[in-house]
């Protein structure tokens, strides 16, 4: 007599031949068909916004904007309105009605603009070469150089930025005229060719190199301009380009340092010589407005040319890699 035994498996659920469920990742069987639990809304997925927060951002957006931008365009469009347009209505315009570039010509008539600008250019190239230059050397010697009070130096460069510009400058200037730079470019450009704000980000962005990189270069014989210059240097690029520009901007928005060094009005920088315009044509607020412009043109060139860099160097500040 020959005893069968049944090998198969028992079934879970009931009816034989019929395959259990499988429970889905709610934890309800059957899946699709599952209600949600009352009472347990679904959560919003990461970085998805609501409507309502949509709504508060894009209102504080053009807050921001029209703070920011307001003046911007009411300049602009102040320099462009022709004399027959009122500027002081109660209801103003920001298109003009009778755009006109007379005022910009009205400028280079009443002042020599175009050699103001030059000066200031002059100042400006001197203070971007020295930052980068000076800067760059000490950022890296603060961050990948070994050397007593090293510490000690770089809190000092922190303790500088609580400083105001306007308690040095009495020093700045006994020093300037002592050199026998007074009444010069150079003696307007000396105090800016290094920030110590530059220094710090030049030591932060140095920072973010990874050592391994140095200490291979070390092994393999390479000194510290070596390093500077085939390893570091390549990897700040972008903070550079941060530097140039912040540099180019200080230099040429500067107005109280070359008014208190200069005195020779051919040697003016270009905020300074604006306020000559200001004080021959002070109820002509179009031509003030021009001027405004000229100054701010050049920023713009500037910043529209390294802004890759700029953004690149943002990058590099704010991650780590």
């Amino acid at each position: 007599m020959t005893n069968t035994t049944d090998t198969s498996e028992p079934v879970i659920g009931g009816n034989a031949g019929l395959a259990a469920p499988t429970p889905d990742l709610t934890g309800a069987t059957g899946g699709r068909g599952a209600s949600r639990p009352p009472g347990k809304r679904r959560r919003a997925a990461w970085g998805v916004m609501s409507t309502r927060e949509k709504a508060v951002r894009y209102v504080l957006l053009v807050v921001v904007l029209f703070i920011t931008i307001g003046p911007f365009v009411w300049q602009l469009s102040t320099s462009l309105k022709g004399t027959g347009e009122d500027i002081y209505t109660a209801n103003p315009s920001f298109i003009p009605s009778q755009p006109t570039i007379g005022n910009y010509l009205r400028v280079a008539d009443a002042i020599p603009v175009f050699g103001y600008i030059g000066n200031s250019l002059i100042v400006a190239a001197i203070d971007v070469l020295g930052n980068i230059v000076f800067a760059t050397l000490a950022g890296f010697a603060l961050a990948r150089l070994q050397w007593r009070f090293r510490k000690l130096v770089l809190g000092l460069f922190l303790a500088t930025l609580v400083l105001p510009g306007e308690a040095t400058i009495i020093s700045q200037f006994v020093t300037v005229k002592d050199l026998g730079l007074a009444d010069s470019l150079v003696g307007v450009a000396l105090p800016g060719m290094i920030a110590a704000l530059n220094v710090l980000l030049m030591f932060n962005a140095f920072r973010q190199v990874p050592e391994e990189i140095d200490q291979a270069a070390v092994m393999d014989g390479a000194n510290a301009l070596q390093r500077l210059r085939y390893i570091s240097f390549p990897a700040v690029q972008g903070t550079i380009a941060v530097i140039a520009i912040f540099s180019f901007i200080g230099a040429w928005d500067d107005f109280l340092w070359p008014l208190i060094v200069l005195q020779s009005p051919d040697k003016l920088t270009l905020t300074v010589g604006l306020q000559y315009l200001q004080g021959t044509f002070a109820t002509d607020q179009r031509m003030i407005a021009a001027g405004t412009m000229i100054a701010f043109i050049p920023i713009a060139v500037i910043f529209a040319l390294l802004q890759r860099f700029f953004f690149k160097g943002v990058e590099e500040g704010g991650v780590k890699g």
